[in-house]
């Protein structure tokens, strides 16, 4: 990788929120400058393999319930919670009204654990329940307009904090180490970790989603019903004068990229049945969307690694499989990415300090 210099202690391949929050966690410990992501797309790009920009997105019980993705749920609801708080226009987060509902296999270990962070929690008594819903809860979670939030990142970390973007799609995960200055290789590829070489990583799949985006300004609150065999959800998108996102589909293993009018007619019909807001007037279709999350058998991969190159090991550190869960989730994960190379961090640190004196 031609384009890479001595400037490059650092290189994060992928900049889907995973490999954004990596870079914006690196920058805020002051390694902005020494920092280059590498990636095919970047924000602003449109693709069905570039799947941060499709994303509703909210923070809800959707995530695993075991210790890492409870913890990643509540640093990444800190996280987003400050920006909500602090400066909601330009990070395009804002806080929201929600109700979240289940048809069965309610995660009650989950609900107990993030209750005692979530604003204005609250369990729905059962005469308030819809029918066929088992159990439900109230709280005020956190929006994000997903496409305009990574754009948000992006300046923040390119303007702010100096740090570099190359587009280019690498052959495999070793020509990341193409620089001989390059100390630490973060893998945040999605997707592509299931067919990268280097990678291959056979627990990897996708999980198709399609959503609507439809003009809808009466929707103030946000709602999701997780049923047996579907999942349903209407999304206020922050700064986006009244549109929402409407879905959705959760198919494990299926790789379409298409989307499907029947699709379109169901998430319409369910999304109306779910949100008295929403079927207070027929909402604008703008656009259906379908995305791939990037899904990993037993949750997602962050550990530290290594790799031989030219005879010498090189540590990587592996950050992807986050599924549908990597913008609440995201943050939390880098933090844990980027405390597994301390080591190196603080040997780039004083390197710099030398270089200066």
């Amino acid at each position: 990788m031609a384009s890479l210099n001595s400037r490059d202690s650092i290189v994060i391949v992928g900049a889907g929120i995973i490999g954004l929050d990596v870079a914006l966690v690196l920058a805020e410990k002051g390694y902005g400058r020494r920092i280059t992501v590498v990636a095919e797309h970047l924000p602003g790009d449109t693709s069905v393999n570039y799947t941060s920009p499709w994303a509703g997105c909210n923070f809800s019980a959707i995530s695993g319930s075991d210790a890492n993705a409870l913890r990643w749920d509540r640093l990444g609801y800190s996280h987003l919670a400050k920006l909500a708080s602090d400066n909601p226009e330009e990070a395009f987060v804002e806080w929201t009204a929600s109700t979240e509902l289940w048809d069965e296999a309610v995660p009650h270990a989950k609900i107990k654990a993030m209750s005692d962070y979530l604003k204005n929690f609250r369990v729905l008594p059962a005469a308030e329940l819809p029918n066929g819903v088992k159990f439900a809860v109230s709280f005020t979670t956190l929006t994000v307009n997903a496409p305009m939030h990574m754009d948000y990142i992006y300046r923040r970390l390119k303007d702010q904090y100096g740090v570099r973007f190359i587009r280019q799609k690498i052959p495999n995960i070793k020509s990341a180490f193409s620089s001989p200055t390059t100390r630490v290789v973060f893998n945040c590829i999605g997707n592509a970790a299931k067919i990268l070489p280097g990678v291959e990583d056979a627990k990897c799949y996708p999980t198709r989603g399609q959503v609507i985006l439809a003009r809808a300004p009466q929707v103030k609150r946000n709602v999701m019903r997780h049923g047996k065999d579907y999942e349903t959800y209407v999304i206020p998108r922050p700064g986006s004068n009244g549109n929402v996102i409407l879905g959705g589909y959760m198919q494990k293993r299926v790789g379409d990229g298409a989307t499907y009018s029947y699709e379109t007619e169901s998430i319409l019909n369910r999304t109306k049945s779910l949100s008295s807001e929403l079927s207070q007037s027929e909402p604008e279709i703008l656009a259906a969307f379908a995305g791939l999350r990037p899904s990993r058998e037993g949750g997602a991969r962050v550990e530290r690694d290594e790799l031989l190159i030219g005879g010498e090991k090189r540590a990587i550190v592996h950050n992807y499989g986050a599924g549908g869960t990597g913008f609440q989730a995201g943050y939390g994960m880098a933090l844990d990415a980027v405390r597994t190379v301390e080591d190196i961090l603080r040997e780039i640190r004083d390197d710099t300090v030398r270089a200066r004196i």
